[in-house]
């Protein structure tokens, strides 16, 4: 429907004047009215306009979202919970930044690849395995590959869960054995025991110092056993090395990480047969782990020499050879050293290799022999080569 033509302010005047010569009443001339100009209901008044709010100023380059607390109605109401949830992320936050680990460790490797070390870095499980009873059947698992430090020397190594020093070596119970009564055995094996314990975890000795006591052990009526390792120890080569037997590093070269040697194996009893008969045999396969730092000060490098010795000491009958009571023979001994320069000259001391030295091109050059893993305890020391060889970690 089209709209009416609007008339003039006289025209309209003028016939609301007619209407009322006319004698019409009021509701009639409301309808008269309104067939000529329909009454448009008035207007709302306007709101006023809110003042507009002041821009945010941000750093230049800062990127924003939306002022979600701004726009939902009921930010007001909810403000204080949402401080707390803000408080609560910010101290997650806080947590990952410090321990990432937490967070990339539930993501895919395909996600992690690309991220620093330090980010990827899981923690290490050191809880203390148990004793070792028996030979294992296999090397240990592969460790996380984190790097040691100066607060952490054993981090990325199997020996993290082995025994603190002298902890890791235990005797078996003593029982009667061969010609010796049970307190005669006891003896023995805290003997043989002390002799480790001297030989391997002195301080003094593994700086370098001569090991007096564990000579002192050693049976003097031995043919060339006491007299050898002195000899060795004054004039160390490759026919006499005393590292055979004595755990030392050169006090100039290299000084230890802490005063914690990592220390696992066994040790056993059993009387002698063949060649060793009329002796009790304490047979010991321990391996120990020595972190060590440049001499120098300031060296913060870690690098680790691990060591693995079978002895078997023997006790033999007074009454059937010539002995020294309370003393130990050795009926044989073996060691393997893994991280040790085996191509410098004999000179009584572990020399550790260093990724600086291999930097700089100071190191010797690396063996081509197959290589090894130092804390595999599978297999015995003969069915390993002899030549100088490499490890596969340390």
């Amino acid at each position: 429907m089209s709209e009416k033509p609007s008339v003039s302010d006289e025209e309209w005047a003028a016939f609301v004047e007619a209407a009322r010569e006319q004698g019409l009443g009021t509701e009639e001339q409301e309808r008269a009215l309104r067939k000529v100009r329909p009454v448009k209901p008035p207007k709302a008044p306007k709101r006023p306009k809110r003042p507009k709010r002041p821009k945010r100023q941000e750093p230049a380059g800062w990127r924003t979202g939306p002022a979600w607390q701004e726009m939902n109605g009921g930010a007001a109401r909810r403000r204080r919970a949402k401080a707390v949830l803000g408080v609560t992320l910010a101290a997650a936050l806080g947590l990952v930044a410090v321990r990432p680990q937490l967070v990339t460790g539930l993501l895919p490797e395909s996600m992690t690849s690309a991220l620093p070390d330090s980010w990827t870095e899981r923690p290490e499980d050191a809880t203390p395995l148990a004793a070792e009873t028996g030979r294992p059947t296999a090397a240990p698992e592969a460790a996380d590959p984190n790097r040691p430090t100066l607060e952490e020397p054993f981090r990325g190594s199997p020996a993290l869960r082995w025994a603190d020093g002298a902890a890791g070596i235990e005797a078996p119970a003593a029982k009667a054995t061969g010609w010796m009564s049970k307190a005669q055995v006891a003896k023995a094996l805290a003997t043989a025991r002390d002799f480790l314990v001297s030989a391997n975890l002195d301080p003094a000795v593994i700086r370098g110092g001569r090991p007096a006591h564990a000579l002192g052990l050693l049976d003097p009526k031995q043919p060339d056993l006491r007299s050898g390792m002195e000899k060795a120890l004054a004039e160390p080569s490759d026919r006499d090395d005393p590292t055979l037997l004595f755990s030392r590093f050169s006090p100039d070269q290299v000084r230890p990480v802490g005063t914690v040697v990592k220390v696992r194996g066994r040790m056993s009893l059993e009387n002698g047969k063949g060649k060793d008969a009329g002796a009790v045999l304490i047979r010991t396969d321990y391996t120990f782990v020595y972190p060590v730092v440049k001499a120098r000060p300031g060296a913060d490098e870690v690098a680790r020499t691990i060591v693995r010795r079978q002895i078997t000491f023997s006790v033999a009958d007074p009454a059937r050879f010539e002995t020294t009571q309370g003393k130990l023979g050795v009926s044989a001994w073996r060691s393997n050293v893994g991280n040790d320069d085996c191509n410098r000259p004999e000179d009584g001391f572990f020399h550790p290799w260093f990724a600086e030295d291999r930097a700089a091109g100071q190191a010797s050059p690396e063996p081509s022999g197959p290589a090894v893993d130092p804390y595999d305890r599978s297999k015995d020391l003969d069915e390993l080569p002899r030549e100088c060889g490499r490890v596969s970690r340390t």
